[in-house]
């Protein structure tokens, strides 16, 4: 019941979301009539916000739990949505650009701790693939109603989707008031002792395998996620003379993979090795970006260019539902018990950070140089590949396979009753849950 609980609360914070985000630049920009400098400039804060508010949040979810803190950053999104639709200056929209932006950064999170919370290894994957389902079901929906609504000659029809995207942060808020969350459970087996979160980023940062899923998720998000409205969106109407309409449509093609690929993909993954999974993710998106590189470097006709380019986000979004049953649970997975929150946080504060920069260098390239802007990111996305394999040998059989690790549980458990090999009273499994290195699995290396 709580994980249903927060997966309606997510999709319906989603959707609220949905329905301002694709309009802001416009709302600034031309509703309120303060330019193109001031819309950039509020883009920015969320952005800064964000960066500012994440380094303390994952400390907090820990001692405090994550449904008060989801509580507060709920209550806060919900007073900057509402300031900044009535935001007529540029302060105005600065300062409440920066109440939203803190309060949503601090709620991602806060949602996958209590996802962890509600789940086990052997159904995180699963939870958290539907958490990302839901959340670009609510997005498209968002967004494709709040188009509907919108006029931008009228203020007051933003005051409208501003008003709906705060009340949806309040229903967030409520559902989390009344959830009761069962305390994290089953993740021994998956994660070293830990010390109770006391030594903080200390500890994260000695954990080689945490700061490799950094650094790979780091790459991903300024690889893909981060080119989308900028660099990528740049290339398209600049080299493959795509219009503004068709940027829109193969923005609806990524989402559309995502909602149909997502549950058909789980179970293609969700026995698989994750670290694998994501190297093949490398793959598909250096596929995506040399059928970016037809797209406009390509002697085809527009209608070919035109298909290309959205087969580029299509592409995408076939990588994004791949990614979404590994990475997150991987994090949480690593984490020693008492600092799911820190490492939620932390990997949260690399994306933000990806997402920051990702624009501001891919725009600049793909406005002027091509074929450096394609190549640039084909080669980032084979790292992709590369640094996923690499981090698969620091991971242990329930880090990397928990499906896999459960089904060699059970049969051990039937073996030993069957007097095939000793029982565990006779050979006890050590501690952590790792398997000895005489069972041929790598064993995890130290630092983990």
């Amino acid at each position: 019941m709580a994980m249903r609980r927060i997966q309606v609360g997510s999709a319906l914070s989603a959707f609220g979301i949905g329905f301002t985000v694709p309009f802001l630049y416009v709302y600034v920009a031309q509703t309120r009539d303060l330019g193109a400098g001031a819309a950039g400039l509020v883009l920015a804060v969320f952005a800064v916000a964000a960066l500012v508010v994440l380094p303390f949040v994952g400390r907090a979810i820990d001692r405090r739990g994550p449904l008060p803190v989801l509580v507060v950053a709920s209550l806060l999104s919900a007073a900057g949505a509402m300031a900044l639709g009535f935001s007529t200056s540029e302060v105005a929209a600065l300062a409440s650009a920066a109440l939203l932006g803190a309060g949503t950064a601090v709620m991602a999170p806060a949602l996958a701790t209590m996802v962890v919370w509600c789940s086990t290894p052997q159904t995180r994957t699963r939870s958290f693939a539907t958490q990302f389902f839901l959340q670009n079901l609510g997005l498209g929906i968002g967004g494709l109603a709040g188009g509907q609504l919108v006029d931008e000659h009228d203020p007051s029809s933003f005051v409208l989707l501003f008003s709906i995207e705060a009340a949806m942060f309040l229903v967030l808020a409520a559902i989390a008031a009344s959830t009761r969350l069962p305390h994290a459970g089953g993740i021994s087996e998956a994660v070293p002792a830990g010390d109770g979160g006391k030594r903080g980023m200390r500890s994260l940062l000695k954990d080689r395998a945490m700061v490799q899923l950094s650094v790979l998720g780091f790459v991903i998000f300024f690889a893909c996620y981060g080119q989308f409205d900028s660099g990528l969106a740049a290339y398209g109407v600049d080299a493959a003379g795509v219009s503004a309409s068709t940027l829109g449509v193969a923005l609806a093609a990524n989402t559309a993979v995502i909602v149909v690929a997502q549950f058909a993909v789980l179970k293609l993954v969700e026995r698989r090795r994750r670290s694998r999974v994501i190297a093949l993710v490398g793959l598909i998106w250096a596929f995506a970006w040399a059928v970016a590189g037809f797209a406009g470097l390509g002697h085809g006709s527009q209608a070919m260019a035109t298909a290309a380019f959205i087969s580029t986000y299509g592409l995408f979004g076939l990588g994004e539902s791949m990614l979404s049953p590994t990475v997150a649970p991987l994090v949480a997975d690593l984490a020693p018990e008492g600092m799911v929150g820190q490492y939620n946080s932390a990997f949260a504060l690399v994306k933000q950070l990806a997402l920051a920069l990702g624009p501001a260098i891919g725009g600049p390239m793909a406005a002027s140089l091509h074929t450096p802007y394609i190549l640039t990111f084909l080669v980032f996305s084979l790292v992709i590949t590369v640094l996923a394999l690499r981090i698969g040998s620091r991971l242990t059989t329930a880090q990397d396979q928990p499906y896999g690790a459960k089904s060699r549980v059970i049969a051990m458990g039937a073996a030993a009753e069957g007097g095939l090999i000793p029982a565990a009273d006779e050979a006890p499994l050590p501690l952590d849950g790792r398997e000895s290195s005489t069972t041929g699995e790598n064993p995890a290396p130290a630092g983990i």
